[in-house]
């Protein structure tokens, strides 16, 4: 069994050395671990892997010598800027009041700018606000004073006690419960870990991962505001396509009486999708409803048990039924995509499916072109080839086409990034930083975006990608 202890070190020597040895007398084995001085100086990420009761007998261990985290440090970071004229000793009656209130300096900066004032920015360690409530009212008689955000600022101000802090920011924006603190705790560190072995900046990533998590929030609620497109392609035939501004599009095929589903999104926009549906398919969930999945990624598969049915090819089937059972999906076996998963999970409230719903319609065992047909799949009016990719996006995704009225669902393996929408390209910058990249096998994808191109016939075709907006694509003739 595997586990991350968050762990509170002292900082003197032989901290680490004392926490190995507990784990080593219990046959623990430790399988990451996880420390940046320069981020924070007392926290230390401990994966290990070892039988439960020993991992038991280790949590008891490390309570007893201080070393265990219980997630509730009172302690925080609070970082000030105060306005001080320009003039020798301004600063002085500030120190005096922080010194009164007995609060600590972790971080001063400041730098004359060529006007009369200058912004001094001090990060104080505050236990009480109580205590910071009656601190900002005195400062506020000797200077103009602004608290700055402390998960908004480009720098960490605050080396001691940064993760905490910066993980309660996350849970506050995104209005997480207690529970998700942990997870994102781990895996923002793994994140970090991750992409600094890359020779990214521990720094960038943190900051990276704050404007996702404010990007995805300020879509939510009222703001929840996707484009719409209706598209007819027959008189019994329409397409409608759902394009939030993060997470994939959701398409609904409504076709002489059937309706299907593809795609549906991240989990933290449920309540404003099932209303959106329920407006644009008045009898929604009157009937059996369907939904195909183009590839088991988190921010496709965010409705799937709103749905009563759930259409898959046989590997996203096996990567879905491992999550399930609480086990790595396709995504998650990727070490550098791991942590980004992970954090997409708990930010947005993903729950794994019922699967009792999960249909797998297509088995192809091996693939040996960069895409080949498994299948087919009709829906009204329009018949459906279905092909697979080999894995270059992610093992299991899909590909439909409809040779006769020219329309291709291409999930992740072909996306319209020229229609994407100014919040959605800015969404969409940020996988890519934090996964280093957004496919399993970049080279491999190209190659079925090629192929995939090859594949369509001559005329004007409606491609609807995972991301953007519809394509027209003329394929180009030689004579």
């Amino acid at each position: 069994m595997r586990k991350t202890y968050v762990t509170k070190m002292p900082n003197h020597i032989g901290a680490f050395l004392k926490a190995s040895k507990c784990f080593s007398e219990l046959g623990i084995n430790i399988t990451r671990v996880s420390y940046n001085k320069a981020v924070d100086s007392h926290t230390l990420f401990i994966e290990v892997d070892g039988e439960q009761s020993h991992l038991e007998e280790a949590n008891e261990k490390l309570k007893a010598i201080g070393y265990l985290s219980n997630g509730e440090i009172n302690t925080k970071i609070v970082l000030i800027e105060f306005c001080l004229e320009d003039k020798p000793g301004s600063v002085i009656s500030v120190l005096e009041l922080i010194s009164n209130f007995n609060f600590n300096i972790s971080y001063i900066s400041s730098q004359e700018n060529g006007s009369d004032y200058q912004n001094f920015k001090m990060g104080l360690y505050v236990n009480n606000t109580n205590d910071l409530t009656n601190f900002l009212a005195q400062a506020e008689e000797l200077c103009e004073v602004k608290v700055i955000d402390y998960n908004k600022t480009e720098k960490v101000f605050d080396n001691s006690i940064f993760y905490n802090s910066y993980v309660d920011g996350l849970v506050k924006v995104m209005g997480l419960s207690e529970k998700k603190k942990e997870d994102l705790l781990v895996n923002v560190n793994l994140a970090m870990q991750t992409l600094d072995e890359q020779g990214l900046s521990p720094y960038k990533t943190f900051d990276s991962i704050s404007k996702f998590a404010d990007l995805l929030a300020e879509s939510k609620g009222n703001n929840f505001n996707p484009r719409i497109t209706v598209h007819d392609i027959t008189e019994k035939t329409k397409i409608t396509l759902i394009e939030p501004n993060c997470g994939s599009n959701t398409t609904i095929i409504e076709s002489d009486g059937q309706r299907v589903f593809i795609d549906s999104g991240y989990a933290c926009y449920k309540n404003e999708m099932l209303d959106l549906i329920k407006k644009l398919v008045p009898d929604f969930k009157t009937r059996k409803e369907t939904l195909i999945i183009t590839h088991a990624d988190v921010d496709h598969c965010g409705l799937l048990n709103e749905f009563d049915e759930i259409v898959v090819s046989q590997r996203s089937f096996e990567s879905l039924n491992a999550e399930a059972d609480k086990k790595a999906g396709f995504r998650e076996r990727n070490y550098l995509h791991l942590p980004y998963v992970n954090i997409c999970k708990a930010l947005t409230a993903y729950e794994t499916v019922d699967k009792d719903k999960l249909r797998p319609l297509w088995n192809k065992s091996t693939l040996t072109a960069p895409i080949e047909q498994i299948g087919f799949y009709t829906i009204g009016e329009l018949n459906f080839e279905v092909y697979e990719g080999k894995g270059g996006h992610l093992p299991g995704e899909i590909l439909l086409i409809e040779y006769e009225h020219k329309i291709a669902f291409t999930g992740d393996v072909f996306i319209n990034l020229a229609g994407l929408t100014k919040k959605q390209a800015e969404y969409n910058q940020y996988a890519p930083i934090l996964m280093t990249s957004v496919d399993t096998d970049a080279n491999l994808c190209s190659k079925e975006r090629y192929a995939f191109l090859q594949r369509l016939g001559a005329g004007t075709w409606n491609i609807f990608g995972g991301h953007g907006g519809k394509k027209e694509y003329t394929p180009q003739t030689t004579k």
